[in-house]
């Protein structure tokens, strides 16, 4: 069954003409799947009944099926999603009062290797634009949506699919350029191809340590240099103007001391980007590691914001519904989901 979801207008116009329709029945399938949210034939009412039916004879519109969702009490959601295979991947929707955020998966599993991250098991393959899109339209409320690609994955080892699934979101689903965040470990290539793709969507760059010598005890496979990361970064700010995000996640004695903190501040300084650091409270999972403490967090803030460095710390959110990337799916894969 080949899946229309992922498709753009002019695509689905081809679909109709191949069916002996008019091109205008392809523009009436983009509205029901990408601004009406439908999941089904049936609902659209404005196709004829043959219509629908040679439609559902070849085609399906979401290739996701909801297989379970955790919601924790501060209004964090967590989803897990089957595929059409029978594989399972993660979704997270954080509410923000009139607004909602939507983390979205990339990759079956995820090969980086992060020593302290979830995502790693059992790495399968990269999804499709559906697979993707699929992940916010069936999660996504009726509020206005930022989408982050935070999930389980490296989205830039998934370019082609990545890219196809920002330009839908922006210009099929309407979901602003600015409202579509780009999360990446640093591959150096994904980072200055998105510089090209004439969409201002936001960067974030997942550094975690301010030295390559400890970055590579984090960070096994795909590792560039960081100043190679960084000059990518510059490319980036130079070609849409938007603010680069950089992630840190904080490890007690690990990557907090305030020695970290002077290296790092002094590092993004060296570059004419303007910047912002969020640092995260380690979501703890059975990797080892466990998270700084409150005072070590401000600590480490404190030094930065006086090197002149934007930053925050990011509010913790689904700590009781294993929001963590990989930890529901490395659950479900271990008949471990609790009920």
């Amino acid at each position: 069954m080949k899946t229309l979801l992922g498709l753009k207008t002019k695509e689905l116009e081809q679909i109709a003409l191949s069916l002996g329709l008019d091109a205008y029945r392809g523009r009436q399938l983009a509205q029901w799947m990408y601004r009406k949210r439908v999941t089904s034939f049936e609902a659209m009412t404005d196709l004829g009944k043959d219509t629908r039916e040679r439609l559902l004879q070849t085609y399906a519109i979401n290739p996701l099926k909801e297989k379970r969702v955790h919601q924790h009490q501060d209004g964090t959601a967590k989803y897990l999603f089957e595929l059409e295979d029978g594989e399972c991947i993660e979704t997270v929707k954080i509410p923000h009062g009139d607004w909602e955020t939507i983390c979205v998966s990339t990759q079956l599993g995820c090969p980086i290797g992060c020593t302290f991250c979830a995502s790693g098991l059992d790495y399968g393959r990269n999804l499709t634009a559906a697979e993707i899109i699929g992940q916010v339209l069936l999660s996504r409320g009726d509020t206005s949506t930022n989408v982050v690609f935070m999930g389980i994955g490296e989205p830039f080892l998934n370019r082609k699919e990545l890219f196809r699934s920002l330009k839908i979101l922006n210009g099929e689903v309407g979901i602003g350029a600015r409202h579509l965040t780009v999360s990446t470990i640093g591959i150096v290539e994904g980072i200055e191809n998105l510089a090209h793709l004439g969409m201002e969507v936001n960067l974030g760059i997942s550094l975690h340590a301010p030295q390559d010598e400890l970055r590579r005890r984090l960070i096994k496979t795909h590792l560039s240099r960081l100043r190679d990361i960084l000059k990518a970064a510059d490319l980036y700010f130079q070609k849409t103007g938007r603010r680069i995000s950089f992630e840190y996640v904080m490890l007690s004695g690990v990557n907090d001391l305030l020695k970290h903190a002077t290296h790092l501040g002094r590092l993004l300084k060296s570059f004419d980007f303007k910047c912002h650091v969020n640092l995260i409270p380690y979501n703890e999972t059975d990797s080892g590691y466990s998270s700084s403490s409150p005072a070590r967090i401000r600590a480490f803030q404190q030094c930065l914001e006086e090197l002149g460095i934007n930053v925050t710390v990011r509010q913790e959110r689904g700590k009781g519904i294993q929001a963590a990337c990989g930890q529901l799916r490395r659950q479900h894969l271990e008949g471990k989901i609790p009920s």
